[in-house]
């Protein structure tokens, strides 16, 4: 499928993506691969007046910030052409500015699934201090500076996370579940047998 200069260059950065993928599929279709320095001038040659700058480098900023392509730099290696060449390797500088972006990002999305843990246990807490209250609605609210307008739509999802815990808990598998029947408690396991008599 050709492009025109008016299809692709005020084109979405979709269309960017495909009709790349489409002409040079060895540099852009199938698992990301470091891409050759100043690739942008390479695709401009090959194929002109096709993509405008502005969208060539949209495109190629969030492709090489992709985590696939990341992980790809961080091993090291050689990088490739249009062509899926070989051509120059990857420096140790790129390498490690990848491998370091990586460690940022899992810090930053552990920061945030802990702060995300946080906020399920304070709603949790929030239920269970709810549901064995004794004062009125508007009181728990004022007691726990909460906006009453707010109150049932964090209890709505305090229970919604409680039965998706429940779910979790009865769907894992039985060994990994609390043991049963066990004996009770300073009960012998097992029964000693008397004394054989002399014969």
């Amino acid at each position: 499928m050709n492009h025109t200069p008016e299809t692709v260059a005020g084109a979405p950065a979709d269309d960017t993506a495909e009709a790349l993928k489409q002409r040079f599929p060895a540099a852009f279709a199938g698992a990301p691969r470091p891409l050759k320095l100043r690739i942008q001038a390479d695709i401009q040659a090959r194929a002109p007046g096709v993509f405008t700058k502005a969208a060539l480098g949209a495109f190629l900023r969030r492709h090489t910030g992709r985590h696939g392509y990341l992980l790809a730099l961080a091993r090291g290696g050689p990088r490739f052409d249009l062509d899926g060449q070989p051509a120059g390797e990857i420096s140790a500088e790129h390498a490690q500015a990848a491998a370091a972006e990586l460690a940022r990002r899992r810090e930053q999305r552990g920061q945030r699934e802990r702060e995300l843990d946080d906020q399920r246990r304070e709603r949790a807490a929030l239920l269970r201090a709810y549901e064995a209250s004794r004062v009125s609605r508007a009181n728990f609210c004022a007691l726990k500076g909460i906006p009453e307008a707010a109150l049932d739509a964090l209890l709505e999802l305090a229970r919604r996370e409680a039965a998706e815990r429940a779910a979790v808990r009865h769907d894992r598998p039985a060994n990994q579940r609390p043991a049963h029947g066990r004996p009770a408690q300073g009960r012998p396991t097992h029964e000693r047998r008397p004394p054989m008599r002399a014969r």
